[in-house]
């Protein structure tokens, strides 16, 4: 996988997230793995069409989703992963998703994004790609985020 096809993404998350009241995250990690992640508790999965192909997933355990989930909305307690967290999860993925296309278009690269999709349950197997993909662990104030990339 070409890396120009993945800082989007990370330069998207380090860009995103501070404008939502997060300290910086930091990258803490990166692996290849092989078609299937599976799933830490939540995982949001979006994917790519037109010059991009392929999919993106933010996947994090509940207690991170609902960490992130109660810095988005001001600090108010998320005792539960509830339809507004859920929300508040899909929302911020798809920020980001949207980010990183823009960082891609401006390579000269033309993309457009699905909307969406939010899984709940940990151990659940996500396929990602029919080949390798890339993992980016990402630190957001002590909760870690995986980001899985598998663009073609």
């Amino acid at each position: 996988m070409d890396v120009k096809l993945v800082n989007p993404f990370i330069d998207a998350f380090t860009t995103v997230l501070p404008q939502m009241g997060f300290s910086e995250p930091k990258r803490t990690g990166m692996s290849v793995k092989e078609q299937n992640a599976k799933s830490l508790g939540v995982a949001v999965i979006v994917g790519f069409t037109k010059e991009i192909r392929g999919s993106v997933v933010y996947n994090m355990t509940e207690e991170t989703a609902k960490f992130i989930a109660s810095t988005m909305m001001m600090g108010m307690p998320v005792a539960a992963f509830d339809e507004m967290a859920q929300s508040a999860i899909s929302e911020m993925s798809n920020m980001l998703t949207a980010n990183a296309a823009t960082n891609l278009t401006a390579l000269g690269l033309e993309v457009d994004i699905s909307t969406p999709s939010l899984t709940v349950g940990a151990d659940c197997q996500i396929k990602i790609s029919n080949e390798q993909y890339l993992t980016i662990l990402m630190d957001v104030d002590g909760h870690q985020v995986e980001i899985d990339v598998a663009v073609q």
